[in-house]
């Protein structure tokens, strides 16, 4: 039975608008598209109680999963990640992987770092979604590794496609927060 963190998730939400929530500006997002805001949310999990409340949250909602690894897209993920593996341990220890976006071509190589084992159950995380092309490009590289993917947690959905995109691939999809809790 879950918790109620409802004073957590209140708490992360005035964190993300205080640190990571930016408007009235162009922005140009990664799925090409323009908007007049923008989460920056390295602000947020960067922030001490900000990493503190995503790993505490996220990991409540990934703890009684059938999981092997968590992971995602560089360089989104790549903070979440590590802060869900520190919160795992000892009570259920979750191994992460990252995914780069190119090969760097130098030492290994490979387009994958971490510990990604073939055949496993993974869940992706992304700090932000728009249209989930962010997300795809890991899931691509984690499928190529005959990995299952359990689902996608994202911290913010923008709502503008993402869900789609995840269910046309057959792929569940959650996120702690929406835009709509914002606006």
């Amino acid at each position: 039975m879950q918790a109620d963190r409802s004073a957590e998730r209140a708490r992360l939400l005035g964190i993300i608008r205080r640190n990571s929530l930016l408007q009235n500006r162009d922005f140009v997002l990664a799925s090409g598209r323009s908007s007049n805001f923008f989460f920056d949310m390295k602000r947020t999990i960067f922030e001490p109680e900000g990493a503190s409340l995503i790993a505490d949250l996220l990991f409540e909602r990934i703890a009684g999963a059938a999981v092997d690894s968590i992971g995602g897209l560089e360089t989104g993920a790549i903070p979440i990640v590590a802060a869900l593996c520190a919160k795992s341990w000892p009570e259920k220890p979750i191994k992460g992987f990252f995914v780069r976006k190119e090969a760097k071509g130098h030492g290994t190589d490979q387009r994958v770092d971490g510990l990604l084992e073939p055949g496993s159950r993974v869940i992706l995380f992304e700090d932000v979604t728009t249209t989930g092309g962010s997300v795809m490009q890991a899931a691509t590289e984690v499928r190529r590794r005959e990995c299952t993917i359990v689902k996608v947690i994202t911290i913010v959905d923008r709502l503008e496609g993402a869900a789609e995109t995840f269910a046309t691939a057959g792929i569940p999809f959650e996120a702690l927060f929406t835009w709509r809790d914002f606006s």
